[in-house]
């Protein structure tokens, strides 16, 4: 049984994707496990699932409704019971930024404020919480609440749900793509509440990384590696850096071995890129010819170039040479490892003629210079919002690999081996990074270099051939 099958296989019955829809609204409206939770990205999914099931939309609504009024009820509780201890509690403890936010946007808005709020992404899961601790009249407050969430299920629940029930139609794929579709779909899903909640479980204040602490200092030898990993200038070590590291070199060497054990495709591989072969949909070749182009070394070339300049201009030549870095490296090991392994492709055009397949250069490489580019990014970001930067790098990186698929010149594996490799190379690049103190980057002028670099790829896309 494939990936893609075991993940379809998942999909709740209707009864328990409605609880789950209950249970993300309620989530994201709740607070303190509000802020940490991809609620937009989950209720999404969620409910796109429910339109494929062909479920009929008012339970759906009406399961989004009563989690987001409960939500919004348990935080206005939490705050009216217990007012003085809020602050103590995590995250709170740790960002008291949040409740100042959600308190100046209840002093401007009043009452108001609790239906308003329910719109605001930042201080969503916080104003109810804060119209408890200021002590506002329940009865005022549950109105706000009964009504924004009113509005609230249909403006989140419609969207996911229509892309369910058409997609398909509109799309007119084959009956076989489906099972890969879902598993996809399942598969970001999950990625996405892993990667949340162990992004928070491994920054300083998160619970993992307290314990990791404690334990290191249970003995000498704890206390030694513990020093070892933490840089010079720090007394605590990057975790979240190591783990990365740890968790994708493990990945990416377990992946490998299976490639090389099977002296050729897998029959995930031959299952999908029958389907795949199958696939005639308008435009999809001219998508993936951009895709291609966009991302080969001239492609990269043009992206970076107006980032290097400014980086170079600005004398920030620490950050050039560790993207640099990454890039080459990323570059070497792609080669080596190709040549080392030796597997087809699936197609060879004529410009990948001396090329070979594992792992997908174009997706190790779009991890290495999107990856960085979040991570140097989020650095100059609010702390509740650097998780936009990542989420940007992904929407990004997972075209531009399944676009290699579309063309045909590698097989699902490639792009797995490549995604991995490609968290190996981010992961050093942030260690190398964190070794010394750095300053800011910011101010940046983000929006000329973005334009300077999409002009330059779009340049390159039209006049350039592939290399």
């Amino acid at each position: 049984m494939s990936i893609a099958d075991t993940l379809f296989q998942l999909s709740p019955s209707p009864e328990l994707l409605l609880l789950i829809i209950a249970v993300i609204a309620l989530v994201e409206s709740l607070a303190l496990v509000g802020l940490l939770v991809p609620g937009v990205v989950l209720m999404t999914a969620a409910t796109s699932l429910a339109g494929h099931q062909e479920l009929a939309v008012g339970p759906v609504l009406g399961a989004a409704f009563l989690g987001a009024v409960a939500g919004d009820g348990l935080s206005f509780l939490l705050g009216y019971t217990q007012r003085e201890r809020v602050t103590s509690l995590w995250p709170l403890s740790r960002h008291p930024e949040w409740l100042a936010r959600g308190a100046r946007f209840f002093q401007r808005h009043g009452p108001l404020s609790v239906f308003l709020g329910r719109f605001v992404g930042p201080v969503r899961p916080v104003v109810p919480l804060i119209a408890g601790m200021l002590r506002m009249s329940p009865r005022t407050f549950t109105w706000a609440n009964l009504g924004s969430a009113l509005l609230w299920a249909p403006a989140y629940v419609l969207p996911g749900f229509l892309l369910g029930r058409t997609w398909q139609q509109l799309l007119d794929l084959p009956e076989g793509l489906k099972p890969w579709l879902v598993a996809l779909g399942v598969l970001v899903v999950i990625l996405a509440v892993v990667f949340s909640w162990c992004r928070h479980l491994v920054t300083r204040d998160g619970l993992a990384y307290r314990g990791l602490a404690w334990l290191s200092r249970r003995t000498p030898l704890g206390r030694r590696l513990w020093r070892l990993l933490a840089p010079p200038h720090e007394e605590e070590p990057p975790l979240a850096s190591w783990l990365l590291l740890i968790l994708s070199l493990a990945a990416f060497s377990a992946w490998t071995l299976v490639v090389i054990h099977h002296q050729g495709p897998l029959a995930m591989d031959l299952r999908l890129a029958g389907l795949m072969g199958n696939l005639a949909l308008p435009g999809l070749d001219a998508f993936g010819e951009v895709m291609a182009r966009a991302g080969d070394l001239l492609g990269v070339l043009a992206l970076t170039l107006p980032w290097a300049a400014w980086l170079l201009r600005r004398r920030h030549r620490a950050a050039f040479w560790h993207i640099g870095g990454g890039l080459a490296g990323i570059a070497l090991l792609n080669t080596l490892l190709k040549a080392t392994i030796g597997r087809a492709r699936p197609d060879t055009p004529a410009h990948l003629a001396d090329s070979l397949s594992y792992p997908s250069a174009h997706t190790s490489t779009a991890v290495v210079l999107f990856g960085m580019a979040a991570a140097f990014a989020s650095r100059e970001l609010p702390y509740g919002r650097r998780f936009l930067a990542y989420w940007a790098a992904i929407a990004v990186i997972l075209p531009m690999a399944l676009s290699r698929l579309l063309v045909g010149v590698h097989w699902l594996s490639d792009l797995i081996g490549g995604a991995l490799l490609g968290l190996v190379v981010c992961a050093l690049v942030q260690l190398a990074w964190q070794r010394h103190p750095r300053l800011r980057l910011a101010p940046c002028p983000w929006h000329l270099l973005g334009v300077a670099s999409l002009v330059l790829v779009a340049a390159r896309i039209a006049w350039l051939p592939l290399v």
